[in-house]
C-alpha cells in the first residue's frame, strides 16, 4: 500500500522522519506496508473489526444517548518503538512509581514532604480524594500502587513528557493483550522476524503480584467488579477468566469477623486478595459513601485488621490528581534525591496566583483540564476551541482555581494509520503498565491510543478515539 505524498507535517511521526526517510526500527514493517495492495490492507482491516466483535472487545460510553456497546477501533499498522527507547521509558516509569509510593506512604503517615513545604500540605489534606480513614495506614509490604497506567506522550520533537498517573483502577490492558493475539494474525511472519516481545504472560505477572500481597502460600484471589453495566466490564471479566479466578461484585461478599468471604454454592469461601475495579469511595458504605450499593460493609475493617489485600490500596488516587501531577518532579527529588528520567508537561496551576493570571490570559493556546476529571471530560483544547468556550472556561477557573490546571498544546506524535482515504498521520499517545510486586515491572508493551478523527489530539475511547498494537523490539 503505497505511502506516496505521505505528510506528517510539523508532528514528530514514528514510522517517518521529517526529511521522508524510514526509521531504522520501522524498515521491515514498511517493507511489507509497501508491498501490500490497498485491497489486502483493507481486507486485513476488515478482518479485525469482525474479531474484535467475535471477542466481545466493547465498551459503553456513559455519554452516549444510544446506549450501545462499541469495539475499541484496532487499526492496524502498529506502534514500533526500538529497544533502546524503551529502556528509558522503562528507568523512568520505575523510578516513577516508586517514587509516587513513598509520597502515598508518607502523606498518609509522617507527612514529612507537607511538613517540609516541598508540596502544598491545603492541596493534600483539602484533597477529596485524601481519604481520612486511610490515615496511620501502611498496606501490605508497603506498596500502595500495584497497577500503574502512566499515560505518556511525544512531542514534535521526539521527547517522551508523562502526561497523567493513572493509580486508582487503570483500564485498557485487556485491550492491549486483545490486540496483540489479533494483530499476531494478521502480520504472523513478522512477529518473528522483526523480534517483537511478548505481553501475554500479562495475566501470569500480574496473579503473581497479587499473591505477593498475601502471605498466605496459596491465597484466594478475586477481582471486584461494579458489574455488567460498567465501560470496563469486558476487562474485568476478561482478566479474571485469564488468570483463573473469581469474578465477584458487592452482593458476592460478606465480612465476618473482619474477615471476607464469598458466598459460593458450597457455602463461604473466605478471599484473600481482591483486585478492586471500583473506585474508592464505593469500596464500603459503612466507611466512605454511605449510598454505594456496590462495596462490601465491614472491608475496610477487615483491610486494616491485615485479614484482605486490596489492590490497589485505597488512598491512591490523592497521587494521580492533576494537581498534584505538577509536584511530581519534586516528589521524586525528595525521596530518591535523582532528576526525573522523563520529564512531566509544562503545568501552571489554576489555585497558584501567577499561573491562574496567565492561564486566563492565554486560554486560547492551552490545554485545561479539571483536575479530577478522567476520560477526556472536563477539559478545554484552546487552539480547537471557540471564543465562548474559553470565556466559559474563565468562569470556571476563576469560579473555582483549585480545581483546574493549564498546559500548553503539545503536539502529539503521529502514526501512519488506515484511513478511507489511504494512508495517513493520526495522533497517538502511550499508556504502559507497571507492576509493582516484589520488584517493580513494566510490561514491554502498551496500549497506544489513537485519535481517529484527522487533526484531533483527544485519544480517549469515550470521545472517539481508537487504538494500535504496540510492538516493543528485542533489539
Amino acid at each position: 500500500m503505497k505511502t506516496d505524498g505521505y505528510n506528517a507535517g510539523e508532528h514528530f511521526d514514528e514510522m517517518f522522519t521529517s526529511e521522508g526517510e524510514i526509521r531504522p526500527h520501522y524498515e521491515g514493517f514498511f517493507n511489507f506496508l509497501d508491498k501490500a495492495s490497498t485491497k489486502k490492507m483493507k481486507h486485513l482491516q476488515h478482518s479485525a473489526n469482525k474479531t474484535q466483535l467475535a471477542m466481545g472487545m466493547t465498551f459503553n460510553v456513559y455519554h452516549d444517548n444510544q446506549g450501545m456497546e462499541k469495539i475499541l477501533h484496532l487499526d492496524i499498522i502498529p506502534r514500533i518503538i526500538s529497544n533502546q527507547e524503551w529502556k528509558k521509558l522503562e528507568a523512568g516509569l520505575k523510578q516513577r512509581v516508586y517514587a509516587l509510593n513513598l509520597f502515598l506512604q508518607d502523606i498518609y503517615n509522617d507527612q514529612k514532604i507537607l511538613k517540609d513545604g516541598i508540596v502544598p500540605a491545603e492541596l493534600i489534606l483539602k484533597s477529596k480524594d485524601y481519604l481520612k480513614p486511610c490515615i496511620g495506614l501502611t498496606p501490605p509490604k508497603g506498596i500502595w500502587c500495584h497497577i500503574t497506567g502512566t499515560d505518556l506522550i511525544r512531542d514534535k520533537n521526539g521527547e517522551y513528557y508523562i502526561l497523567e498517573d493513572n493509580l486508582r483502577c487503570p483500564s485498557g490492558v485487556s485491550y492491549m493483550l486483545e490486540s496483540r493475539e489479533i494483530i499476531k494474525r494478521v502480520y504472523p511472519d513478522l512477529f518473528i522476524k522483526k523480534g517483537v516481545m511478548p505481553v501475554s504472560d500479562y495475566p501470569a505477572k500480574l496473579l503473581k503480584m497479587l499473591q505477593n500481597i498475601s502471605g498466605k502460600a496459596k491465597p484466594v484471589v478475586g477481582v471486584l467488579t461494579p458489574g455488567i453495566y460498567n465501560s470496563a466490564y469486558f476487562e474485568h471479566s476478561y482478566l479474571a477468566l485469564q488468570m483463573g479466578v473469581e469474578l465477584v461484585s458487592g452482593v458476592d461478599l460478606i465480612v465476618e469477623n473482619k474477615k471476607v468471604y464469598m458466598q459460593t454454592t458450597k457455602g463461604l469461601q473466605q478471599i484473600d486478595v481482591i483486585y478492586r475495579r471500583i473506585d474508592d469511595t464505593f469500596l464500603d458504605p459503612t466507611v466512605f459513601n454511605p449510598a454505594s450499593m456496590l462495596g462490601v460493609p465491614g472491608i475496610f475493617e477487615a483491610y486494616k485488621a491485615g485479614n484482605i489485600g486490596l489492590a490497589n490500596a485505597p488512598g491512591t488516587g490523592v497521587a494521580d490528581d492533576k494537581a498534584v501531577y505538577a509536584y511530581v518532579p519534586k516528589i521524586i527529588k525528595y525521596y530518591l534525591d535523582e532528576e526525573p528520567i522523563l520529564n512531566n508537561v509544562p503545568t501552571y496551576l489554576c489555585r497558584e496566583e501567577e499561573d491562574r493570571k496567565y492561564v486566563l490570559d492565554n486560554i486560547h493556546n492551552l490545554v485545561v483540564k479539571e483536575t479530577n476529571a478522567a476520560g477526556g471530560y472536563g477539559m478545554l483544547i484552546g487552539p480547537k476551541s471557540t471564543k465562548e468556550e474559553h470565556e466559559h472556561f474563565k468562569t470556571l477557573i476563576k469560579n473555582n482555581p483549585t480545581n483546574y490546571i493549564a498546559q500548553p498544546t503539545l503536539s502529539l506524535s503521529t502514526v501512519p494509520s488506515l484511513t478511507e482515504e489511504g494512508v495517513e498521520g493520526r495522533h497517538v499517545d502511550l499508556r504502559p503498565y507497571i507492576l509493582y510486586g516484589e520488584d517493580i515491572e513494566v510490561i514491554p508493551g502498551a496500549l497506544t491510543r489513537v485519535a481517529l478523527k484527522k487533526g484531533s489530539l483527544v485519544v480517549n475511547s469515550s470521545q472517539g478515539g481508537g487504538s494500535k498494537d504496540t510492538w516493543v523490539l528485542y533489539n
